[in-house]
């Protein structure tokens, strides 16, 4: 090498075969080093690309989405990524999804009440949409006190086709859900509704509904929450990705909740379907409703 070269190259002006030999490395590989730089320039661009990708995806997920579900939605966006790239990434720059926690239940038990069989048995699927519901309450707290979500999901999509917003938790809170998922969901006749036995789901006015919209009604064990484990896991999400602070309004609370339900989860939150792989519930339904129509 000349000495202009070996200028540009070190700006100590200092010969290649002296810092090659100060560092202990071969002339070789050091020239094989310079000639791939270009292409480590082009792979460090893509990487930076793809973390940029990463964290706009994490941060619309409301920081939920841990690697496989981040890794989907790549896919879905055209992106070719292996999933192990994807979750060396996300923990090199610390991008970390929601861990849940156990949530604490909301009903109780009425001392007279009238229970139903269990005609679930933690078998938390249903081949076709409309044929199995859960149902659940929580409680969500603002600065103007207390505010109860109650919702209705159906098994086979995993959609929330009904849901209700009050400053109570008395019975006509689960019906206002329960009457929802009916004019929505397309149930069929004899359609279970499985609820754990709190004193609202055990109530006459409940009860009675069900009756009305041809339903049955199926109900867990006491102090079981495994029995209406598909209604506890949706509560864990929500709370996980909703309900981590406190709200000034019950206003602000019923705008977040619409959104999280009818914009983020049903349309756009991605979750794994046995046979479909990762797709949302609204997309779920879709491809049974498709899969059930018959050839014309």
């Amino acid at each position: 090498m000349d000495a202009e070269k070996a200028s540009e190259t070190n700006p100590g002006g200092r010969p290649v075969a002296f810092l090659c030999r100060v560092l202990g490395v071969s002339r070789s590989a050091y020239y094989a080093w310079q000639a791939t730089r270009p292409a480590r320039r082009v792979r460090q661009r893509d990487e930076d690309e793809l973390v940029g990708q990463i964290r706009v995806l994490h941060a619309g997920s409301r920081g939920a989405y841990g690697a496989p579900r981040i890794h989907a939605a790549l896919r879905r966006a055209g992106r070719v990524v292996n999933v192990k790239r994807v979750e060396r990434l996300m923990r090199v720059h610390r991008i970390v999804g929601i861990t849940r926690r156990r949530r604490g239940g909301l009903t109780r038990q009425a001392k007279r009440a009238v229970f139903a069989a269990d005609l679930i048995r933690r078998d938390f699927t249903a081949p076709r949409p409309g044929m199995r519901l859960v149902g659940d309450m929580t409680e969500l707290v603002t600065a103007e006190g207390k505010i109860y979500l109650a919702t209705c999901i159906d098994l086979a999509t995993r959609e929330v086709i009904g849901w209700a917003v009050a400053d109570h938790h008395r019975a006509e809170l689960p019906v206002a859900a329960l009457r929802m998922a009916a004019s929505r969901g397309a149930l069929e006749p004899g359609c279970i509704m499985h609820t754990d036995r709190g004193s609202e789901y055990t109530s006459d006015e409940f009860r009675k509904e069900v009756r009305k919209l041809g339903m049955r009604q199926s109900m867990g064990r006491v102090g079981s929450c495994y029995d209406n484990a598909a209604a506890e896991s949706w509560f864990a999400v929500l709370k996980a990705e909703i309900g981590t602070s406190v709200w000034a309004t019950r206003a602000e609370v019923r705008a977040d909740v619409f959104r999280f339900i009818e914009v983020e989860y049903n349309r756009s939150r991605l979750r794994q379907h046995p046979e479909f792989g990762y797709i949302t519930p609204l997309e779920t339904r879709a491809r049974l409703q498709h899969d059930l129509t018959p050839a014309a």
